[in-house]
């Protein structure tokens, strides 16, 4: 049996995630399937629009044997960060085999690319000589790797793929890689096309337009009279305008404490303020994820832990039974008992579920009596 991991948000599952479970099952006809998925906020920073539970459910309900939860501190990092502490996780439970989507279909040149990146000791100082004129770090890297002869990768899931690789190289992990091309673009929010990308859903529950072409029935029924609106920025404005020194938090670099101070004065919107702050050295999704650190007070010394734990958020039948095979040789334990004292990693998302709970969803009563969601079909 093929064990398949994959990395994902699911903000929310759409037509495309069943694109993808279905190439597994297809190519590997006996197999079991472990999502690492993020909780209440995304890579980029954003608010997820489906709570946790209520992804991990459709995620069972869909095909997928275990869900195991990517902790808040490392889910609203960098690609590379992101992708560390993902494939970690996965790895723990013994994936044979990484699947994610990519905008090429070769993938080759990104395995290249990866080991140009390793091994190549050019490749920092010409990053660091980019850097210094002004760019940002995804352009610098991208420019970097074109000097070098190797391909252009500068898409927002061919940068995930180029970290899956990097990490699985780095670490010799015994993972093999499936990669299944997009069909669809991801900046492309005005398609009707049954695969479309989760901002052009977003975008469609937001500006209330129909979507129920581009998802799954359950999450079609979740989402079709959600409001979806949450307090995001009003909190967000208060912390920024009441707090001193925002340089504590994660990402706000030297100097920009008085640029974000300056911006939410003359900013209507989280989008307002993200392009108010923006500039060629910080990236639209490097603000993002600073102004949600910011919102959850996350600090730059809480960010000095590793993985501790494998929460466990639901499994199928088949993902039970596998996993009680694999329990003894597991060198992480499983987050049986919700004890924030015992885990520092813990005790932050328990205070982001708070903040989630506090300007969207609660979710707390679930949060806390952390039992892991059955499907039993």
């Amino acid at each position: 049996m093929n064990i398949i991991g994959i990395v994902a948000e699911y903000n929310p599952f759409h037509n495309g995630h069943i694109y993808q479970i279905n190439k597994i099952k297809e190519k590997y006809k006996d197999s079991l399937i472990i999502v690492c998925m993020s909780s209440s906020f995304t890579q980029r920073g954003e608010l997820s629009i489906l709570n946790k539970f209520d992804k991990t459910k459709i995620a069972l309900e869909n095909g997928i044997d275990i869900v195991i939860e990517l902790p808040y501190i490392f889910s609203t990092q960098s690609s590379d960060i992101f992708a560390s502490k993902s494939i970690k996780l996965l790895n723990e439970l013994k994936i044979d085999t990484l699947c994610f989507g990519s905008e090429t279909d070769n993938i080759n040149e990104i395995i290249e690319s990866a080991k140009t990146q390793l091994y190549n000791k050019e490749f920092n100082s010409i990053v660091k000589e980019y850097m210094s004129s002004g760019i940002n770090y995804p352009t610098a890297l991208n420019n970097a790797l074109k000097d070098l002869n190797c391909s252009s990768i500068n898409s927002p899931n061919d940068l995930l793929a180029l970290s899956y690789i990097k990490e699985i190289l780095k670490n010799n992990y015994k993972i093999d890689i499936f990669n299944i091309k997009r069909t669809n673009d991801y900046h492309d929010i005005l398609s009707n096309d049954k695969i479309v990308s989760a901002s052009n859903i977003r975008n469609k529950i937001l500006n209330k337009e129909s979507f129920k072409d581009q998802v799954p029935l359950n999450v079609y029924e979740l989402l079709k009279n959600k409001n979806i609106n949450s307090k995001y920025f009003e909190y967000l404005k208060y912390k920024i305008i009441s707090e001193k020194d925002l340089n504590k938090y994660l990402d706000v670099d030297e100097g920009l404490s008085t640029r974000i101070k300056t911006c939410i004065n003359s900013s209507n919107n989280l989008e307002e303020l993200i392009q108010n702050i923006k500039t060629k050295r910080y990236t639209y999704n490097k603000i993002s994820r600073m102004l949600n650190h910011i919102l959850c007070s996350l600090e730059k010394d809480e960010n000095n832990i590793d993985i501790e734990y494998i929460r466990i958020l639901g499994f199928s039948k088949k993902g039970q039974e596998y996993l009680n095979s694999i329990k003894k040789e597991l060198t992480l334990p499983i987050l049986n008992k919700y004890d924030t004292n015992e885990y520092k990693g813990l005790s932050i998302e328990k205070r982001i579920s708070e903040i989630y709970s506090i300007i969207y969803e609660d979710i707390m009563d679930d949060e806390i009596k952390n039992k892991p969601i059955k499907n039993t079909d």
